[in-house]
């Protein structure tokens, strides 16, 4: 783990008692602040947020640049992996230079020059149910944009312990999905969120779905995903819309067409919901 500037975390719930917005960050944020919906409070709240992006890949990369753009204050990176000249159709975050670096430095690097505002914290290893709950320590945002239903289970897991809110973005060639998850809420109506499970009960068997090493992928949808999991985000911390809970967002890059799925907790053997 590598940190940068990152002082000691607190949950900040009152708008009065944020750091306030340098004159600087009103100029850059200037075009947020115009909006009713989100306005100069709702721009503290994304100061004061914390958020820990899973992967600095293809959704990892427009989940990072967008975020950091939009004055998010701490932004952590999970990732493992290092640069590779494939990577670059569509990890738009990096670049030529910087092939052969760990993800998550040529990431902190480009974050940098994007706002010098975010604070940064690297973890250059895998997130696991191991892992976890130390990584996740202090944020109250996860986003995951993995590739593989045993980190996606562990970030559910993870999210729903520490009562955090998670983004979940997946891709496939040519189409992507998307859902945001409060399972330790309730809805309107009383009844719990669903969680993960709810909508996977179980991971596919082994080899079916294949990786796009192997099947191939359009880098432009990388970017489609990204960015509607960076605007979950950005409504989650300033209040702003419905985000997708309970919702599964499906985009089909070829039809050019979005469609929703509605999905709801499992109820149990004794029929209550589990």
């Amino acid at each position: 783990m590598t940190e940068a500037a990152f002082p000691g975390l607190q949950r900040h719930d009152n708008v009065g008692a944020m750091e306030p917005l340098s004159p600087d960050e009103i100029a850059r944020y200037h075009r947020h602040i115009l909006l009713p919906e989100i306005g100069g409070a709702g721009q503290q709240r994304l100061k004061a947020a914390r958020a820990l992006v899973i992967g600095a890949g293809g959704l990892g990369a427009p989940v990072l640049q967008y975020l950091a753009a939009a004055g998010i204050g701490t932004l952590g990176i999970v990732d493992d992996d290092r640069v590779s000249l494939s990577n670059l159709q569509r990890q738009v975050i990096h670049d030529s230079g910087t092939i052969g670096e760990l993800k998550t430095e040529s990431a902190a690097l480009a974050i940098a020059r994007l706002n010098p505002h975010v604070r940064l914290m690297r973890f250059e290893e895998r997130f696991s149910p191991e892992t976890a709950r130390r990584q996740l320590s202090g944020f109250d945002l996860l986003i995951d944009g993995s590739d593989n239903f045993v980190t996606r289970y562990a970030a559910a897991d993870a999210a729903e312990e520490a009562r955090i809110p998670l983004v979940s973005g997946a891709v496939g060639r040519f189409d992507g999905s998307l859902t945001v998850l409060k399972p330790y809420e309730s809805a309107e109506d009383g009844t719990p969120n669903p969680r993960y499970r709810d909508l996977f009960p179980e991971a596919p068997p082994a080899g079916l779905i294949p990786a796009c090493a192997e099947a191939g992928i359009i880098g432009a949808l990388t970017g489609v995903i990204g960015t509607m999991m960076a605007m979950e985000a950005i409504k989650l911390v300033t209040g702003t819309g419905e985000p997708l809970i309970g919702r599964l967002l499906l985009y089909d890059a070829l039809a050019a067409r979005f469609d929703t799925v509605r999905y709801k907790r499992r109820r149990t053997r004794e029929g209550q919901t589990g």
